[in-house]
């Protein structure tokens, strides 16, 4: 039996016949959706005559046919066209599908493979190759050419992204982390900074990527300092990052109001390090009993026990805890509904997972500016499953000042 592609289905397998059903499916769609947009538009423009009295906007057939490259493959469309030309005489905007603009050729989630499949190593002479495993052979505009031209217009993004204007925000927190990958970058400016806020909605967003001399103090005063001057002159209220972090020096000279937390995700991790494996089981339960108490008097309890029971055994592991003791449970002084959210910097972990993860072949794959081009682009992509803040409706109380007790809002302000 012959399908529409010419093609029998008995030399098809199961998977091939149910991408070819999904294509026609989707194809089947947006073809409706489409087409009730420009009738919604015809609507809209229904009672607008000219001189004559006929209509100003009318259906005009069909645009030619083009592919769409999405994810399952590349799906045929024919898009509704709309004769709209004497309102844009009158200086009024003519119809532009909002579904699928005029020249698009590729759906966005295919462009988010490049820096994805850029991330994991691949070079831009084997792009073809690796995205016509994935989107089939006929997917086209997808060449080394495209690519390279592609990351030249990110390049230019990010740059501009850089250069942005941040007068108009305002960032109750603050995650800030150092990204110790294989890539090539300057010989003296060896890790990848990575700053994340949360704005006065309770949004996370990518704050600043850059690149800086082993998490250095003045690698971070450099890109803090750049922030302030464009315009970030409100300090946070609270900043999280790993403890061994130079962050902290150029914090407090560049907004020394910012209380500090460090991450716990961090902390537990390096005190079981200085443990044998024998009492790593016991010293974790006793390290979450610290972060997850329900108020500081319980957490600086068990934090006082931890250093009892272990300080002579294990004077290392006591040692790095204590380090960081005036910035462990500073999170207490901040709404309970945000602990969650303060006590680590995994958000910035979760999102760079990938990039950690990119193999030796990586030197070869660009400049020291591509490399944080792409770790940039896959930022804002991560940006996009990013959750909101729970409780932000108390944010407006925290950057208020009002005091929090154990999670709990005061009478008093601050």
């Amino acid at each position: 039996m012959e399908n529409n592609t010419g093609r029998t289905t008995e030399t098809q397998g199961p998977g091939m016949i149910l991408e070819q059903i999904a294509r026609c499916g989707a194809q089947h769609m947006l073809a409706q959706a489409m087409e009730v947009e420009a009738a919604e538009f015809l609507a809209q423009h229904a009672d607008q005559h000219d001189h004559h009295g006929h209509r100003m906007v009318v259906r005009n057939g069909h645009l030619p046919e083009r592919e769409l490259v999405t994810g399952i493959g590349p799906i045929p469309i024919r898009q509704p066209r709309v004769d709209d030309r004497q309102l844009a005489a009158q200086g009024e905007p003519r119809f532009s599908s909002a579904i699928l603009p005029r020249y698009l050729r590729r759906a966005p989630s295919v462009d988010r493979l490049i820096p994805v499949r850029y991330l994991k190593g691949v070079s831009t002479g084997d792009f073809s190759k690796a995205l016509e495993a994935i989107l089939g052979e006929q997917a086209a505009g997808l060449s080394a050419t495209s690519v390279v031209r592609l990351k030249a217009l990110w390049e230019q993004e990010y740059q501009e992204w850089t250069r942005r204007d941040l007068s108009a925000k305002r960032y109750v927190y603050l995650w800030a982390d150092g990204l110790h990958v294989n890539v090539r970058l300057d010989e003296q400016r060896s890790c990848i900074l990575v700053l994340m806020g949360a704005d006065e909605h309770g949004n996370k967003e990518l704050v600043a990527v850059s690149d800086g001399y082993r998490e250095s103090t003045a690698a971070w005063r450099e890109l803090l300092l750049d922030l302030r001057r464009r315009g970030l002159t409100e300090a946070p209220r609270l900043a999280t990052a790993d403890g061994a972090l130079g962050f902290w020096a150029a914090l407090r000279e560049v907004y020394p109001e910012t209380e500090e937390q460090s991450c716990w995700f961090h902390k537990a991790g390096n005190v079981l390090d200085k443990m044998p494996q024998s009492v790593q089981g016991r010293a974790k339960t006793m390290l979450r009993e610290m972060w997850q108490a329900p108020a500081l008097a319980h957490a600086t309890s068990a934090y006082d026990q931890l250093c009892a029971a272990w300080e002579v055994k294990y004077p290392k592991a006591v040692a790095c805890l204590r380090q960081d003791e005036e910035s462990l449970f500073s999170f207490y002084a901040f709404p309970a509904e945000h602990w969650i959210h303060l006590r680590t910097s995994n958000p910035i972990e979760s999102t760079y997972a990938t990039v950690r993860l990119r193999t030796k072949r990586t030197k070869g794959c660009g400049s020291r500016t591509a490399t944080l081009t792409m770790v940039w682009k896959l930022a804002l992509e991560a940006e996009k499953t990013w959750r909101r803040l729970m409780g932000f409706k108390l944010i407006p109380l925290v950057m208020e000042g009002r005091k929090f007790v154990d999670g709990e809002l005061t009478e008093a302000a601050a």
